[in-house]
C-alpha cells in the first residue's frame, strides 16, 4: 500500500536503506558506498521536513531542491551497490523508490515555481 504522507514515506525510505545496508556483505566498497547511501537517504526526508518549516517561498523551493538532489544521490549509491550485489533485490526496490521520490519532489518544485 502506497504511503501518501511524504514525511513518512521519506522516513521509511531512509529506514529501509539502513536495513538493506546492514544485510550486505562487509566488503570495502559496500561499507563505503553504504555510508554514502545512509547520509543521502536520510537527507531526503530531513530536507523535506525543513522545507515544510519554510521561512518563505524561496526557502521552501531551495529545501525541496536539496531533498531532490539527495534523492538523486541516493539513486547513484543504490545503483553502485546493486551493480555489485544484484542478488539483493531490495536494492532494486529502493532504487525505484529513490526515483519516485525524485519525481514527486520535482513535481512539487515545478508547481511552486510556476505559482511564484
Amino acid at each position: 500500500m502506497a504511503v501518501y504522507d511524504l514525511e513518512e514515506r521519506t522516513f521509511i525510505f531512509a529506514r529501509d536503506c539502513r536495513l538493506c545496508e546492514q544485510s550486505l556483505k562487509k566488503t570495502i566498497s559496500n561499507i563505503e558506498d553504504g555510508k554514502q547511501l545512509i547520509k543521502a537517504s536520510g537527507s531526503v526526508g530531513a530536507n523535506y521536513i525543513e522545507a515544510n518549516e519554510k521561512l518563505g517561498d524561496k526557502d521552501f523551493i531551495f529545501r525541496l531542491k536539496i531533498a531532490r538532489k539527495e534523492a538523486k544521490e541516493s539513486s547513484y549509491w543504490l545503483r553502485l551497490l546493486y551493480a555489485l550485489n544484484n542478488e539483493v533485490t531490495t536494492l532494486k526496490d529502493l532504487l525505484n523508490e529513490a526515483e519516485e521520490l525524485r519525481k514527486i519532489l520535482s513535481t512539487i518544485i515545478k508547481k511552486n515555481e510556476d505559482t511564484n
